[in-house]
């Protein structure tokens, strides 16, 4: 019933006072409350509970480490910050992370802390073997007494801490391909009505060149040099391929020695330019039309006005500032019983560490690995195209937010810093932190004289990595029950292949026409993770609890029915490491228990690993034995892996194994070797995300990230004694008829209505004693708003103009040196 006026004004005291302290009951009321957003206050004394060991290097860390070694390497002639990439130059610093058996009796055993490291990689061009080289530098801070300088080789499966580098003159590599380009500018003319302009390479009707090379198990270094029309500004260079291919042997580390071979148009090879030519003159040559540039690859349509357009479209909102705590010094996150670290490399982005919930340990790390993109085609590029996208850096390549767009307006952003070529940059706010309420219900269930509906809030945290033509959304989703997603979106231009219109074409073997000149190019995106699950503890083993059909003969049945045809569960251990796949019909349980913690019922305390929300099973990928990417993605193979965990298996991958494919740096081959699993082992799951995309119309312009998502899930499994959720969610039990639940029509004997004096089942004594009483209407179970809101406009829409500091933005190309080659291009 509706409180009369008289009351309102006690209500008022007493509403106010409910929300400061929490209370569950609001009663209800027509009088209307406001409240200010703008006076919000964060939690600003909040700390973690530990110092943050794998937090990246400051700024002065880094400083410190780049004098140390310019001195420690006066004999090498080591550049601070390079102007070309033919010097010797240290290309990246950051932090090594500590090994976890050093980590755990800090975390848990009051241990002094782990020593810190930095790991650097040096580019050492001296001779005619231009090299990459590991190397570690500890303990920090420097100290000329203590700091020294080794080779980095324990993480490495090869044994090895470096790698050739395939192409030191980036610059060089470039100008080599303009001044091919240049050299048949009578040919381009001819097939592409367009030439090269060095003097405005923005001239929409200009071409560019690029390569695309290869590391051949014989040792050469062959590429393929194709055209684009770059097109008015236009980042869509990828959908804008020419089709004119020119083979180059660039197996000298000297661009002068390089040599064209063949070249390739409209699906014929010829061995020479004058052959290419000659072939021209020919009155059957059979030409395509040229690819060219247009309004059809504009990312935005600031014109059409479709009705409903004039008005923008909802938004969320958080009107009492954040409910999860953080410490922005350490990167801790607490939030409904989850807690962690975070932190971020250069080559894989953010990592997550220490993941706790309720107080008990869920995962070590939580982090990824690679991000593999190949492709398939009938063209020179396309046919043989594979990336490795650590290589170019997913971290490096995280760039700042769109605060109201990437993420919520009301997010809390983090920046990240990069210490590259001898310098630190700041890239600002790239990772956000954000609760959101879905927009489906957590659970919810309708009986008889009420309804009960729970909110579905979850915490996230996102980052955006673009490696080239693809932006890839990477989200760690926390659920109140306990769960963890990993979800991974793309979006961006794909990488189209030039259509060739001839009799040697197989329509659609490889895509679909999407435009004039343009057909997609299938290809697989496969992102890797490792997940070191510590269920309860580092001790726990793995099971496939099968859902099998059988047939079995029960007592009760007889005599009627002799056998019954039913389903039941059988346990299979996983004994060795292994490759899994997801299994058909998703007859299996992927289960990682604890081996000895168990809740109230006697059960293990689990984790199920699932295949998460998107478009369908998370891949793997579909090549075998890949020719491009040889030994240095074996991890692609299955769709996850258990292996033991091992200080000297710290990753699954490395960045420079794109350099080196046929002989990596880290064979996963060699992580994942059928090693027996012990009773109590350190578990650690590999697992992948991505898709196999055969683009089509709709991925032109860009590719939509609803299309394009891909998940994996781990579940609490038997990990508590009921849903956690009950304890954190938000939300409402509506009460039709007095203070009874449950119930079906016809149940109540009589048809006789509850009554007010009538117990009610579903109401039980709390833990303090106190008693909630049920009453007819809305009863809340967390604290739901309870007054009006003042909204700024800047909760609404931010002000990008003053909130986004980028000017410019670098943007990795996909050449072999087009990550390093940021470091020197713009030197002076």
């Amino acid at each position: 019933m509706t409180p009369s006026r008289k009351v309102v004004g006690v209500l008022l005291t007493v509403i106010s006072f409910a929300i400061t302290i929490g209370i569950l009951w609001f009663p209800k009321s027509d009088t209307k409350y406001r409240f200010d957003i703008s006076k919000k206050k964060g939690s600003s004394s909040f700390q973690a509970p530990k110092k943050n060991v794998w937090a990246d290097l400051t700024r002065d860390e880094a400083n410190s480490i780049y004098d140390f070694l310019v001195e420690e390497w006066t004999e090498l002639n080591v550049t601070r910050i390079p102007k070309t990439g033919r010097e010797n130059f240290i290309l990246t610093v950051e932090t090594l992370q500590p090994n976890k058996s050093d980590v755990l009796p800090y975390l848990w055993q009051n241990h002094k802390e782990p020593e810190r490291w930095a790991k650097v990689v040096l580019s050492y061009n001296e001779g005619d073997k231009p090299q990459l080289i590991y190397h570690a530098v500890g303990p920090l801070p420097v100290s000329a007494e203590t700091t020294r300088v080794v080779p980095l080789t324990y993480p490495f499966t090869s044994g090895r801490n470096a790698v050739s580098n395939l192409m030191t003159d980036f610059v060089a590599s470039q100008e080599f391909s303009l001044s091919l380009a240049e050299e048949i500018s009578d040919i381009t003319i001819e097939l592409l009505g367009a030439r090269v302009n060095r003097q405005n390479p923005y001239d929409p009707d200009a071409l560019l060149a690029f390569p695309r090379f290869t590391r051949h198990e014989s040792g050469h270094l062959l590429g393929w040099i194709q055209l684009f029309r770059p097109g008015a500004g236009s980042s869509g260079r990828t959908l804008l391929p020419q089709g004119i291919y020119a083979r180059v042997d660039a197996s000298s580390s000297n661009v002068s020695d390089w040599t064209v071979d063949d070249w390739f148009y409209n699906g014929l090879v010829y061995n020479s330019v004058e052959e290419f030519r000659e072939a021209i003159k020919n009155p059957e040559f059979l030409k395509t039309p040229p690819n060219v540039d247009g309004p059809w690859t504009d990312t935005e349509d600031f014109d059409t006005q479709p009705e409903g357009r004039e008005l923008p479209p909802p938004v969320s909102i958080q009107p009492y500032g954040p409910r999860y705590k953080l410490d922005r010094s350490e990167k801790y996150v607490s939030w409904f019983g989850f807690e962690f670290y975070l932190t971020s490399t250069q080559a894989t982005g953010v990592s997550l560490f220490d993941i706790r919930f309720k107080g008990e340990r869920v995962m070590y790390e939580l982090s990824l690995q690679e991000a593999l993109a190949h492709y398939a085609g009938d063209d020179p590029m396309a046919g043989g195209q594979e990336f490795l996208d650590t290589f170019f850096g997913m971290g490096t390549n995280a760039f700042e937010l769109v605060p109201g767009y990437d993420c919520p307006a009301y997010a809390d952003y983090l920046d990240t810093e990069l210490h590259r070529g001898g310098k630190s940059d700041r890239l600002p706010s790239n990772i956000c932190i954000f609760e959101f309420t879905s927009d489906y219900l957590l659970s919810r269930h309708t009986a008889q004289y009420s309804v009960t509906a729970s909110r579905n809030t979850y915490l996230t945290i996102r980052s955006v990595s673009t490696v080239g033509n693809y932006d890839y959304t990477i989200d760690y989703v926390f659920y109140l029950d306990g769960a963890i997603e990993v979800k991974v979106r793309a979006s961006g231009y794909i990488y189209g292949a030039f259509y060739a219109n001839n009799p040697y074409k197989h329509e659609d073997e490889y895509g679909h026409r999407v435009h004039t000149a343009l057909s997609t190019s299938m290809h697989d995106h496969v992102i890797n993770f490792k997940a070191d699950l510590d269920v309860a503890g580092s001790a726990n083993d793995m099971v496939r609890l099968a859902i099998e059909p059988t047939v079995i003969s029960y007592p009760w049945d007889q005599p009627y029915t002799q056998e019954r045809n039913t389903m039941h569960l059988k346990e299979y251990a996983v004994t060795h490491e292994t490759g899994l796949d997801w299994p058909k019909n998703s007859g299996e349980l992927y289960i990682v228990y604890s081996r000895s913690a168990k809740n109230a019922w006697g059960e293990r305390k689990g984790y199920r690993i699932a295949s998460g929300t998107g478009m369908g099973n998370a891949p793997h990928l579909t090549v075998v034995n890949s020719t491009a990417l040889g030994r240095s993605a074996a991890w692609a193979a299955r769709d996850l892996w258990v292996v033991r965990h091992k200080d000297t298996e710290p990753r699954g991958a490395d960045p420079l194994n794109y350099l080196a494919a046929h002989a990596p740096l880290v064979d996963f081959a060699a992580l994942a070797d059928a090693e027996r699993l012990a009773a109590a082992d350190d578990l650690v799951v590999y697992f992948n995300v991505g898709s196999h995309h055969v683009p089509h119309s709709g991925d032109v312009p860009n590719t939509l990230m609803h299309t394009s998502a891909s998940g994996v899930m781990f579940v609490p499994h038997n990990f508590a004694d009921r849903d956690p959720s009950r304890e954190s969610v938000q939300g409402v039990r509506v009460q039709l008829q007095g203070r009874r639940s449950g119930g079906f029509a016809g149940e109540v004997p009589g048809g006789d209505v509850p009554g007010e004096g009538e117990e009610d089942l579903r109401v039980r004594e709390k833990s303090s004693g106190g008693r909630y009483k049920m009453h007819e209407g809305a009863n809340y179970f967390g604290t739901p708003y309870g007054e009006d809101v003042k909204l700024r406009l800047e909760d609404l829409e931010p002000d990008l103009e003053r909130r986004y500091e980028s000017k410019d933005i670098r943007v990795s190309d996909l050449g072999l040196n087009g990550s390093a080659a940021g470091i020197w291009a713009a030197a002076p």
